[in-house]
């Protein structure tokens, strides 16, 4: 007896942007990266897209039939190769199993299946695919393998995993897709197959959910664990959280566990989550999955300063997945509780660089090296320079290195562009700091 999901139940309409862009994509069996934020609702989404009965004829074909495979690398408890195809070659038996296919075609990816396991061979895993896929093929239904957090393999990408990939392609003349999911598109994630990954899938940016999805969202889950929150406790849940569906889940789960009705204003609602500890680690995952002049972006918006043509083009990412929003002119975060997350590390940003305050002889140390930028400065000229009423009794190595010791941490604290080089029997030097 299959278990009801509850994405099922999502009106047809729910995401219609989303599902006609990936349903147009399948129809002419392309292959789709789809790309967003961590936990968006990518997920979310794809549940109602694999699971809706009336998807395959509203978004791609009232007339082919389709098999969809959805392989999770979450499932995966080793991140390698080898598990990869042997996890897909089972999902490709899974969904057979459950399709109305003949028995016969059923029997015969059963036994490819017993026979990889049984061998335990890579190669003839990759084959056994192979041939899986050409039986549903040659039965009549175009298979689209929908491999869910596939940036999982990033750290064990092997080079020929894309050719891999496209040889399953060529091998059923196209009529096998394929469709990634991931936070970063395939091209940043895998570098070293970016010439292949251009040409193999298209991309598909995939942002916060309206106000409209959201509310789908919140009847789903309000109907099946009794939720009820005031209209304009919901109007203002929604506003802050702006689209993103783990603030949702998380902040309904929240508000069913405090008395809700006593939240009057946005304000005190946004308040209430922040001090929420899943909510904040949620935002915590977020702003931790940007580069450093993302966050910097992001930082600048909250500040209101002007964003040069330049780097947004540079760090569109933020745009094409909706972290950053234009809207009526004006460029704002996706979420004002997200905005006030990002307000909280500025905060605490800003204490530590107050507290990195330099004192005399720090800033005396600092003041040479800088003055001899990318040259050593030799421990006797420190000495001669930070210390000069100590020179008759002389200065101990270990006062010269806690000195360099805290003004090194005290410049990472301050996001100084410089770092404090050790030179092995001779001194240390002030160099750019790498990023």
């Amino acid at each position: 007896m299959k278990t009801l999901v509850l994405e099922s139940t999502y009106p047809i309409t729910f995401q219609r942007e989303e599902a006609t862009k990936l349903g147009e994509y399948l129809r002419q069996r392309q292959c789709v990266n789809i790309v967003g934020m961590k936990r968006v609702g990518i997920s979310n989404f794809l549940r109602f897209f694999l699971r809706h009965q009336d998807i395959i004829s509203t978004y791609i074909s009232d007339k082919d039939s389709h098999v969809f495979i959805p392989v999770d690398l979450n499932d995966l408890v080793e991140q390698e190769i080898y598990p990869f195809w042997t996890l897909t070659l089972k999902r490709i038996l899974d969904a057979t199993e459950q399709s109305n296919l003949a028995p016969e075609v059923k029997q015969k990816i059963s036994e490819l299946f017993d026979k990889s396991i049984q061998f335990q061979d890579l190669f003839l895993v990759i084959d056994n695919i192979r041939q899986a896929l050409n039986l549903l093929v040659s039965s009549g239904v175009y298979p689209t393998i929908f491999f869910l957090r596939f940036d999982r393999l990033k750290d064990t990408l092997n080079p020929s995993l894309f050719d891999n990939l496209q040889g399953l392609r060529d091998a059923s003349h196209s009529n096998v897709a394929f469709v990634f999911t991931s936070y970063r598109s395939l091209r940043s994630s895998f570098p070293e197959a970016r010439a292949t990954v251009s040409v193999f899938a298209q991309t598909l940016y995939f942002k916060p959910a309206n106000e409209d999805e959201m509310k789908i969202v919140y009847d789903a889950y309000s109907h099946r664990y009794n939720l009820s929150l005031l209209p304009e406790t919901k109007k203002f849940l929604f506003s802050a959280i702006g689209g993103y569906m783990q603030y949702l889940q998380l902040g309904l789960i929240h508000l069913y566990e405090v008395n809700h009705k006593s939240f009057k204003t946005e304000e005190s609602i946004l308040h209430e989550l922040l001090d929420d500890e899943r909510i904040s680690l949620q935002s915590e995952e977020l702003w931790e999955s940007l580069t450093l002049d993302e966050k910097r972006i992001l930082s600048d918006i909250i500040v209101g300063h002007p964003i040069e043509a330049a780097n947004k083009e540079k760090e569109k990412y933020l745009w094409d997945t909706g972290f950053v929003c234009e809207t009526k002119g004006k460029t704002t975060l996706f979420s004002p509780l997200f905005g006030q997350y990002v307000q909280q590390i500025q905060h605490v940003e800003q204490q530590k660089r107050k507290s990195a305050h330099l004192t005399r002889k720090e800033n005396l140390l600092f003041t040479l090296l800088k003055s001899q930028l990318g040259e050593i400065c030799e421990r006797d000229n420190i000495v001669e320079i930070v210390w000069p009423e100590s020179q008759e009794f002389g200065v101990s190595d270990w006062a010269i290195d806690r000195l360099i010791a805290r003004v090194r941490v005290k410049l990472r604290q301050q996001d100084n562009p410089y770092e404090i080089q050790t030179v092995r029997t001779r001194g240390y030097k002030l160099t750019p700091l790498k990023e």
